[in-house]
Parts: structure tokens; C-alpha cells; sequence
């Protein structure tokens, strides 16, 4: 039994390297540097966003954001619209950072010399792919399958 794993844990090793190695040959070392520019740029875009995004939605009272500086009370429409906007700036926030996320796996997918390989199937995603979502995790078909899967 011990010999086995053994066995697995020395091939999953040799796996790796091999899948290490052909993800070297996929990408020459200025592509491999050219995405991760890209990725640092999208992850700063974004952190930037979260930012404006949180200035906005926090550092402001209801007043301010109904823009009614008056002593009067907020009529309970304008507060549930407020606080809705609220909502969908945290919404969006939590959105972003989940992408930032994703960018910062694949920021060590690029270090560990396994960016560009789909994590289900095993196969080299599409440069035209990864250009489009350059944190991109899976192939399109795999993409397509694992959304299909959350549907039903």
C-alpha cells in the first residue's frame, strides 16, 4: 500500500514538472511577462474601482447621498432607494474583489509555470482567451460545460 502511494506521489511530481515544462515551451519568457503585466494592470484597475466604489458608497450620509442638505427627514422612498444603491455598490464590490482573486491564482498559475492550462481538462487555453480574460482558469468548452452543470 505504502509503495503505491509512493508511487503516485513521485509520478503526480514527474506530472507536473512535464506539464510545467510544456506550459515553458507554450510561452516564451516576454509572453509569460506580457500577461503577467497585464494581470497586475487589471488588478490595480480593479483596486482602483474598489476604492472609488467604497469613497462613495461609505464616506457619505444618506443626506449627502440623496443630495438634501435641509434639516428635513428623508422620506422612507428616498432612504429604500439609497439604501438599494447601497447595496448594489456592495454588490459590485464584492464582484470585483472576487476577480481580484481570480487575477491573484493566476498570478501564481504564472510563477508556479502553469498559467495558460485549463484546471479541468488539462489542455492549453486559447491566447485568444486568455487576451479576453487573462485570468481565465479553464478553456471555453470546459467554461461552457462547468456553467451548464450550474444550471441544472
Amino acid at each position: 500500500m505504502k509503495k503505491t502511494m509512493i508511487k503516485k506521489t513521485s509520478q503526480d511530481k514527474t506530472n507536473k514538472k512535464n506539464k510545467s515544462n510544456n506550459i515553458k515551451k507554450r510561452f516564451s519568457k516576454k509572453e509569460l511577462e506580457f500577461y503577467k503585466e497585464k494581470l497586475l494592470n487589471l488588478k490595480d484597475d480593479i483596486m482602483n474601482q474598489i476604492s472609488d466604489m467604497a469613497k462613495e458608497t461609505f464616506m457619505k450620509t444618506q443626506k449627502e447621498m440623496s443630495g438634501d442638505m435641509s434639516g428635513y427627514g428623508l422620506h422612507i422612498a428616498d432612504a429604500a432607494s439609497d439604501n438599494y444603491e447601497r447595496d448594489f455598490s456592495l454588490d459590485l464590490v464584492s464582484s470585483e474583489r472576487k476577480i481580484v482573486l481570480e487575477i491573484d491564482a493566476a498570478l501564481k498559475r504564472v510563477e508556479d509555470g502553469t498559467y495558460g492550462v485549463c484546471l479541468k481538462s488539462g489542455k492549453p487555453i486559447s491566447k485568444a482567451r486568455l487576451n479576453a480574460i487573462p485570468y481565465a482558469k479553464y478553456s471555453r468548452k470546459c467554461q461552457e460545460e462547468i456553467e451548464k452543470e450550474k444550471k441544472t
